[in-house]
């Protein structure tokens, strides 16, 4: 009895102290864990005496990612006719107390003015009692504002990500344009009115130069992509994490001629993403970081990061890599943490990085050519409701770029435990 008394609050204490070290924890878990510590440091010597035996050895690969793995259980095509001017859907979020998602249009106010939509799942059960999607309905539309309080002009936002904040706002990634001069931006709206209420500030490296003599900042149709925040946010403090789709101008591989033919495999390219903390009004670019993008496949003509995804408040994060080569669309979904990763944010190019330097450190969950369905142009990411057997499920939604020979897609999964 006393020896199972200790192995119960010893894992107790170790996974509360444990979650009070992520980068994701507010200060007060972290004193309160830190004041757990003398007593953790008691009962695991107390039954280390008692059994005589050592802990079992845990690899440091299962300390950093999460248990789960990812099961596909349904795929949904919205039809074009859902909404006026439906389409281009880059981001998706989720919101738990409605049971409502809202979707990001790409769409540079060229078909309609730059908005985002809000959807309705319909879920039901095929005879096997599975969770299938029966229906997504398009109920509202929102138009975004831009600072002069009107609709964006055509060309002034590439709305891609979205998020809902614990204060009941979206903040929306805009991807920029490059050959315009349009740097990327990280903005909150209302989520009724679609009213721009701040955008986050940008580190300089990220602003394009002139069209004609560009050497720094973000490609062009390459900029902020991703977006994401933190599963335990509050209107207090939450953390969001923005991401390039590729490179930036200064950052981009380039391997010396005399060295070329000696590659043995392609080099990954070097992503940024930033970590920013919004606390009570006040908002501070945290760190930045490294993220390495896989090579695609054979033959793939465009390949980058679409959205990231935080899963739980252990600082673990959903990567959604999408390609496009001679056989159409494909996509990898990995795990990653920040977690041993470097900060780069002083660096005005990751060209000669320094020896002790380290990107996030990722694995590989699915490959989505294995599902056994075509895959489109797949880019926003989000966690959605649970599904009949009680398990999370994580939604991705495609961009049909307005496309009549592409769908907007909708794929469910569900997130089962992994031992």
């Amino acid at each position: 009895m006393l020896l199972d008394t200790l192995r119960f609050r010893l894992r107790r204490l170790w996974r509360e102290c444990a979650l009070a070290w992520i980068p994701l924890s507010p200060v007060g878990k972290l004193r309160r864990s830190l004041a757990l510590l003398p007593l953790l440091a008691i009962s695991l010597a107390v039954s280390l005496l008692v059994t005589g035996c050592s802990l079992p050895e845990v690899s440091a690969e299962s300390r950093l990612f999460a248990p789960v793995a990812l099961e596909f259980v349904d795929s949904y095509t919205l039809p074009k006719n859902a909404a006026p001017d439906v389409g281009g859907l880059s981001g998706l979020a989720y919101d738990r107390q409605k049971g409502l998602f809202y979707a990001v249009s790409d769409d540079r106010s060229n078909y309609a003015p730059a908005r985002f939509y809000t959807l309705k799942p319909q879920m039901g059960k095929d005879s096997a009692g599975q969770s299938r999607i029966q229906k997504i309905d398009v109920i509202a539309t929102t138009t975004l504002k831009s600072q002069n309080g009107a609709a964006y002009e055509r060309g002034k936002i590439d709305a891609e990500g979205i998020v809902l904040s614990p204060r009941g706002t979206v903040l929306i990634a805009s991807e920029g344009n490059a050959d315009n001069g349009l740097p990327p931006s990280v903005s909150e709206y209302d989520l009724t009115t679609g009213k721009w209420l701040k955008s986050l500030p940008l580190p300089a490296t990220y602003v394009p130069q002139e069209k004609d003599d560009q050497d720094l900042g973000i490609q062009n149709n390459k900029g902020f992509e991703s977006l994401a925040i933190n599963t335990d946010a509050t209107a207090d403090l939450f953390r969001i994490f923005v991401a390039v789709e590729n490179p930036l101008e200064q950052d981009q591989t380039i391997l010396p001629p005399e060295t070329a033919d000696e590659q043995t495999e392609l080099p990954k390219d070097r992503l940024r993403m930033m970590h920013y903390a919004l606390i009570s009004g006040r908002t501070d670019l945290v760190g930045e970081y490294v993220y390495e993008l896989d090579p695609g496949p054979i033959g793939t003509i465009e390949n980058g990061l679409s959205d990231i995804l935080s899963i739980d408040n252990a600082g673990r994060f959903f990567a959604l890599e999408r390609s496009l080569g001679l056989t159409g669309f494909n996509a990898k979904i990995y795990q990653f943490t920040f977690a041993g990763a470097r900060d780069v944010q002083t660096l005005e190019s990751l060209q000669g990085l320094p020896e002790d330097w380290s990107p996030v450190q990722k694995r590989l969950m699915l490959d989505l050519s294995t599902l056994g369905v075509t895959i489109d142009n797949v880019e926003g990411m989000t966690l959605g409701p649970k599904l009949a057997d009680g398990s999370r499920s994580l939604w991705i939604v495609s961009d049909d770029n307005f496309d009549e020979d592409q769908v907007t897609q909708f794929l469910l999964f569900r997130l089962r435990p992994q031992k």
